[in-house]
């Protein structure tokens, strides 16, 4: 990524960058979840629901897109905005960007990863072929972070391949030893990312879902509210496999990380002037000296990997200037900081069908059979049945072991076992797995997602004494030793969280009291102290059921499920506000939902 060549590859001049600008819970304590296989109860359990509908790619041609990307000339972002294409000017000053560092190893930055994109356009001419390379980030077991010019108006679910597992990059269709290649499933850039007149970009971060989940350890990203990771003079490493000289195409064998400062606005609207987004963006680095010489920067195809400090990733890399060290130039990076709030939404989108909306399980109160609903946006398909769901007093859907295909925890009501269902990624199928024995006594069961800030979901649970724990997600299904919140829970008749109501990347809580009065937790991403003073929202005497699943509507915000007496069902989006409007006007879904004993 760094430093003068030695060794490195020639990738015929490929052009992997920005474009550039046109102008210049533990055992013994009581209730400790314990994973065990299905055992016999005296409810059947359900049959689980049919696996999801992951595309599996084989692994020659995932190898085969690695090998045409390898040979690319293509540069990410350019073929989705033809009219920002780079000049040749030699005054130009926009390209994505390291020079400059040391040589490190996967131990040290084990969630790197690679992003190879190739694409022959379906003919034999090999001059229309469009091939690049990217960096990103690891976040979670299939979630990788990266630039949203990488992403933007590219098929990477058809033509893309992640390498993980390895600091040496991968070369044709061989693999570094110790090195992982797998496929997309689905993909996400920030919705408002876009490339202005000069060829520079804004809000430029992305979201790849893998098709399967790897093994490299994710990194958790900053929190919203982090002041301190930004401040001028404060030092952040950055990783790539990105030009190691200005003068040679040749990127790196081998993954390098540079330490540089994180600078004041100032320091870039001089050079880039308006270009530089204050707020979205983030000046890093020493300015350049004109020459590889005393120069330490990011450079092409480092674009999308992370700036890291304290080990949480800050900053992506987002663009620089051509060849990278023209004098007084500054690395532009991403502000995580500042899209927490939509990349949390990403990371946490899994669902049952594969389309980033959040879907609704329900169950028939006559015959105990469940269904389920798929989201359309601001209404829901025909229902989908899924057999025999009788015995069950609770049905939670979140996605426990982070692998982007949803899980459903439920109780049955003769026993108090606790159940999950959920994908096993060996087997090809869904399972029924027991986290839980004996919690009849339960007043709450419920699965908002990461309270406790480590980037893991957490599962939660009021006892018969009203006493809120958290069991904190491993990652993998499993919980660590419980976390007492505190007492007073027992006056809430309803508690309802699935993501983020605030906008601000941390997980919320809606709680309602008999009386109909629902409030407001605000997150903090603390495990000791995981939520603020309540604020109340809104007064629902007349609805008799709330329930949160997620982002129904898929722009990113959490959002709320509530029914009438009656039976009229009714969406109420999410407005991303720590308000009374909380919620926008309601959709009427429907009518005939008072059928249902057991919404999720």
């Amino acid at each position: 990524m760094f430093s003068s060549l030695k060794g490195g590859k020639h990738r015929r001049r490929m052009r992997i960058a920005v474009p550039v600008l046109g102008a210049s819970l533990a055992a013994g304590v009581a209730g400790v979840m314990l994973m065990a296989p299905a055992n016999a109860s005296a409810t059947p359990l359900p049959t689980p629901i049919s696996k999801p509908a992951v595309k599996v790619v084989p692994q020659s041609e995932l190898l085969s897109r690695v090998a045409g990307a390898t040979a690319g000339d293509s540069t990410p972002g350019a073929a989705a905005t033809p009219s920002a294409t780079p000049s040749p000017s030699s005054t130009s000053k926009i390209s994505p960007k390291i020079i400059g560092g040391t040589t490190t190893t996967v131990s040290t930055a084990p969630w790197m990863a690679q992003l190879w994109y190739y694409d022959d356009k379906g003919t034999t001419d090999t001059t229309d072929d469009e091939g690049f390379f990217c960096g990103g980030t690891v976040v979670s077991p299939t979630k990788i972070l990266t630039a949203a010019h990488c992403v933007k108006g590219y098929d990477w679910k058809n033509n893309g391949a992640i390498v993980t597992g390895t600091a040496t990059l991968a070369s044709g269709d061989t693999l570094p030893s110790g090195a992982v290649v797998t496929g997309i499933w689905r993909q996400w850039n920030h919705p408002s990312y876009k490339v202005l007149p000069s060829g520079a970009v804004d809000n430029d971060v992305a979201v790849l879902t893998l098709n399967q989940p790897v093994k490299a350890t994710p990194i958790n990203i900053t929190k919203s509210d982090d002041t301190t990771s930004y401040r001028a003079g404060t030092s952040g490493t950055v990783y790539g496999w990105g030009r190691t000289s200005s003068t040679t195409q040749d990127i790196s064998d081998t993954l390098r990380k540079a330490t540089l400062p994180i600078d004041a606005d100032t320091a870039c609207t001089g050079f880039y002037g308006s270009d530089f987004v204050k707020g979205h963006q983030l000046c890093v680095g020493n300015p350049a000296t004109g020459s590889d010489t005393g120069t330490v920067t990011a450079c092409n195809g480092d674009s999308g990997g992370p700036l890291v400090v304290g080990g949480k990733i800050v900053g992506v890399v987002s663009y620089g200037v051509t060849d990278c060290v023209e004098k007084g130039a500054y690395g532009v990076f991403s502000k995580v900081s500042t899209f927490t709030g939509a990349v949390r939404a990403a990371i946490d989108d899994s669902n049952l069908n594969d389309d980033n909306k959040a879907d609704l399980f329900t169950r028939r109160s006559s015959d105990g059979t469940g269904f389920l609903y798929y989201s359309l946006g601001t209404k829901f398909t025909a229902k989908d049945d899924i057999g025999d769901w009788n015995g069950l007093n609770l049905v939670v859907q979140t996605d426990l072991d982070r692998d982007g295909v949803q899980d459903l925890i439920y109780r049955v009501s003769s026993t108090g076992d606790v159940y999950r269902m959920h994908y096993d990624w060996s087997a090809d199928q869904m399972i029924n797995t027991k986290i839980a024995t004996n919690w009849k006594t339960r007043k709450q069961i419920y699965a908002p997602g990461d309270v406790t800030g480590d980037g893991l979901p957490d599962l939660l649970s009021v006892d018969s004494a009203g006493v809120n724990w958290i069991y904190p997600g491993k990652n993998d299904g499993t919980t660590g030793p419980r976390i007492r919140i505190g007492g007073g829970w027992q006056q809430f008749n309803q508690l309802r969280g699935h993501g983020d109501l605030t906008g601000d990347g941390k997980t919320d809580l809606l709680a309602r009291t008999s009386d109909g009065s629902v409030y407001l937790y605000r997150g903090t991403g603390n495990a000791a102290s995981p939520f603020l003073a309540k604020i109340k929202v809104r007064s629902w005497a007349g609805f008799n059921t709330l329930d949160m699943v997620g982002d129904i509507t898929g722009d990113g915000k959490a959002d709320l499920i509530a029914r009438k007496p009656s039976g009229t069902l009714y969406l109420y989006p999410g407005t991303g506000k720590a308000s009374s409007e909380i919620f926008a006007t309601p959709i009427t879904i429907g009518n005939g939902w008072q059928q249902y004993g057991l919404l999720s």
